[in-house]
C-alpha cells in the first residue's frame, strides 16, 4: 500500500512534467518573434522554463509525500511508515530538491549567459563569407561567460568558509527541530549560502513583477482591453481613409498647373497624408482579417467560441481576484504574526514556531485535507497561479533598469535576448516564490501539511498513541511542539527544512526576505487600486507598428527572392544557393527563379 501511494504521487509528478514541457514550448513559441528565432535560444528557454515548473511543482509533491506517512485522523504514523521508510522518502525528496535547485542556479548563472553571448556573437555576413565558425562563436561566448564562472566559484567558496549561526541566547533553539537544522556539513552550507543569496536577489525581483502580476492578472480578465471590433474598425477606417484621399485630391487640384509643383508646406502635408493612408490601408486589411474574411472555417469557429466564452473569462477573473485578495490577506496576517510572535526575531530570520493568528489560506488547506486529494490540488493551483502572475508581471512591466526600458515582452514580438533575460528573472523569482509560499502564504501547511499528533500521556517516548477515541487530544504539528510523541509523528517537508536552514544559518537573508514581503504587499495594493480605476485602452499605435513590421517582413522576403534571382543571373549559379532574406533552401531559389 505504501509503495502504491508514493508511486502514484511520483507518477502524477512525472505526468505534470510532460505537460510542463508542452506548456513551456507553447509559451516560448507565442512570445518569441518569428523572424529572429534561434534554435539555441529556443531550446535553452524551453528547458529553463520546464526546470522552473518542475521546481515549483515539487512543493505539492513534497507535502503530499511527507503527509502520506501519517494518519491525521488519529494523530499517528501509518503502520507501514517506519522510520527507515520515512527517511528514504525524505532522502529522495532532498536529492531531487538539491538537483533542481542546483540546475536552476547553473542555468541562471552559466547556461543562459553563455547562450546570450553565443547568440550575440553571430554575424550573418561573416558566417556567409566563412570567416565565422561555430567554434569561434563558442570561444567568443566562453570568454564572456568566464566572469559568471568566477562568480559561481566565489559564491561557493564564501558559503563553504563563512561562519554560520550556532544558536542564540535563550531556550527556543535548544529544541531538537532547530538543532537538526543547524547540524549540516560544509557542502550543504555552501549550497545553502548560494541559494540564499540568489533567493535574496529573486525576492527583490519578485516584489516588483509578481506583485504587479498578481494584481493585473485577475483585473485584466475582468476588464480586458477592448479587442479590435471588426465592424467598428472597418467603418472608422473607411471614413478616415475617404477623408484622407479627399484632402489629397484637394491639395493636388489646388496646385494643378502651378509652376514648380507643390509648395513646401503642401508637399509636407501631402507626404504626411500619404503615410497616414498607408497606415489606414493596413488597418483596413486588419479589419478584414478580424472579420474572418479569407480565413478558414476553423479560424472563424475559434473567433465565435472566443466571443461565446467571454462570460466564462469574466467569472474566472472574479475567482482569481478573490484568490489574490485571499493571498494578500494571508500574507499580511502571517507577516504581522511573525513580527509580533517570532521565537527569535532577526536572530533566525523571523522563524515562526506556530500560527498564533487565524490564517485563512492555511485553514482552507488543512480543512480540505479531510477529502483526499483536494488540498494538494488546491495547493498546486495556488502555486501555478503565482507562477503565472510572475509571467504576466514580466510581460506587462517589461525588463527595465530603474525607469529605463531594456526589453519589451510581447506576444510574437519578443527578441531572443529578451527571452533569455526573462528566463533569468523567472529563475530568481521561483526561488523567492518557494520562500514566500512556505514561510508566508501557508507556513504551517507548507511545513507539515495536514499532519497531527495525539497529545496523550505515554510511558514510552517512542510510543504513538491513537486519538481515535480522544479527538480532542489531536493537535496540529508545529516546530515548537514539546511532546515526545510529536518528534516521532511529525515529519516536516523538505522545502521548509531547507529554507529554515538558510534562515537559521544566515539570519541576514531571512530578515531581508521577511521584510520584503511587506514591500510586496504595498506594490500589489498600489497596482491593484490603480488598475481598478484606470480603464484599459486599445493601443492603436502598437497595432500600427505591428502591421508595419509585418509589411516590412513581407517586403524583405519579396526583395530577397528578387535579389536572389538577379544574383544567380549574374554569377551563373543554379539552385541550392544559400538562403536570402525570408527564403530558404531550394524552395526559396525555386521561387526566385520562377520570378525571372
Amino acid at each position: 500500500m505504501a509503495l502504491i501511494q508514493t508511486s502514484l504521487i511520483w507518477v502524477a509528478y512525472a505526468i505534470a512534467l510532460v505537460l510542463c514541457i508542452a506548456i513551456a514550448a507553447v509559451t516560448i513559441y507565442i512570445y518569441q518573434t518569428p523572424r529572429d528565432r534561434a534554435a539555441s535560444v529556443t531550446t535553452v528557454c524551453i528547458f529553463t522554463m520546464t526546470a522552473l515548473l518542475a521546481t515549483v511543482l515539487l512543493m505539492p509533491v513534497d507535502i503530499a509525500l511527507v503527509s502520506s506517512t501519517g494518519l491525521s485522523s488519529q494523530g499517528r504514523k501509518k503502520d507501514w511508515a517506519t522510520p527507515e521508510r520515512v527517511d528514504n522518502i525524505v532522502y529522495s525528496l532532498r536529492v531531487v530538491y538539491y538537483f533542481l535547485y542546483s540546475l536552476d542556479a547553473v542555468l541562471c548563472l552559466l547556461v543562459i549567459p553563455f547562450t546570450y553571448f553565443f547568440y550575440e556573437e553571430y554575424d550573418e555576413v561573416s558566417t556567409e563569407e566563412g570567416s565565422q565558425t561555430i567554434g569561434s562563436r563558442i570561444w567568443g561566448a566562453l570568454k564572456y561567460t568566464v566572469v559568471f564562472i568566477l562568480i559561481c566559484i566565489i559564491l561557493f567558496l564564501i558559503g563553504f568558509f563563512v561562519p554560520a549561526a550556532r544558536g542564540l541566547k535563550g531556550e527556543p533553539l535548544d529544541l531538537d527541530y532547530f538543532k537538526h537544522l543547524l547540524a549540516e556539513n560544509r557542502g550543504e552550507r555552501a549550497i545553502s549560502f548560494a541559494i540564499g543569496l540568489l533567493t535574496l536577489i529573486g525576492t527583490i525581483i519578485y516584489c516588483v513583477y509578481t506583485a504587479a502580476g498578481l494584481a493585473l492578472l485577475p483585473v485584466s480578465m475582468i476588464k480586458s482591453a477592448p479587442a479590435i471590433s471588426a465592424p467598428d474598425l472597418a467603418a472608422n477606417t473607411a471614413s478616415q481613409l475617404e477623408q484622407n484621399r479627399e484632402r489629397q485630391r484637394q491639395l493636388e487640384m489646388r496646385n494643378e498647373g502651378r509652376q514648380g509643383g507643390l509648395d513646401s508646406r503642401d508637399r509636407r502635408e501631402l507626404e504626411a497624408l500619404t503615410r497616414e493612408e498607408r497606415t489606414l490601408v493596413r488597418r483596413e486589411r486588419l479589419a478584414a482579417e478580424a472579420s474572418g474574411e479569407g480565413q478558414s472555417w476553423l479560424v472563424k469557429t475559434w473567433n465565435k467560441l472566443g466571443a461565446i466564452f467571454r462570460p466564462v473569462k469574466l467569472i474566472g477573473g472574479l475567482l482569481l481576484m478573490v484568490l489574490a485578495l485571499l493571498v494578500f490577506a494571508s500574507m499580511l496576517i502571517t507577516g504581522i504574526d511573525k513580527a509580533k510572535n517570532s521565537i527569535c526575531k532577526t536572530g533566525c530570520g523571523f522563524v515562526l514556531g506556530h500560527i498564533n493568528i487565524f490564517q485563512p489560506l492555511n485553514w482552507i488547506f488543512v480543512k480540505s485535507a479531510k477529502v483526499f486529494p483536494i488540498d494538494y490540488v488546491l495547493f498546486l493551483l495556488l502555486t501555478l497561479f503565482l507562477f503565472s502572475a510572475s509571467i504576466i508581471g514580466i510581460a506587462t512591466v517589461g525588463i527595465r533598469f530603474l525607469w529605463l526600458m531594456l526589453f519589451n515582452i510581447r506576444k510574437g514580438h519578443t527578441s531572443p535576448q529578451a527571452l533569455l533575460m526573462a528566463s533569468v528573472l523567472l529563475t530568481l523569482i521561483v526561488l523567492a516564490l518557494n520562500y514566500s509560499i512556505a514561510m508566508i502564504i501557508a507556513p504551517q501547511y507548507a511545513t507539515f501539511g495536514p499532519q497531527t499528533y495525539c497529545d496523550l500521556p505515554v510511558n514510552d517516548p517512542r510510543a504513538q498513541p491513537s486519538c481515535k477515541s480522544h479527538p480532542e487530544a489531536l493537535k496540529p504539528c508545529s516546530e515548537l511542539a514539546e511532546s515526545p510523541v510529536a518528534r516521532h509523528v511529525c515529519t516536516p517537508s523538505v522545502v521548509s527544512t531547507f529554507i529554515n536552514r538558510i534562515n537559521l544559518n544566515f539570519p541576514f537573508f531571512g530578515t531581508i526576505n521577511f521584510w520584503a514581503q511587506f514591500v510586496f504587499l504595498g506594490i500589489y495594493l498600489v497596482v491593484f487600486l490603480t488598475t481598478l480605476v484606470r480603464a484599459p485602452k486599445l493601443n492603436m499605435r502598437e497595432v500600427d507598428a505591428d502591421l508595419e513590421e509585418q509589411e516590412e517582413e513581407g517586403l524583405l522576403a519579396s526583395t530577397g527572392r528578387r535579389f536572389g534571382a538577379t544574383w544567380n543571373d549574374i554569377v551563373g549559379r543554379s539552385k541550392g544557393r544559400q538562403r536570402e532574406y525570408g527564403t530558404g533552401g531550394q524552395r526559396g531559389d525555386a521561387e526566385a527563379n520562377g520570378e525571372q
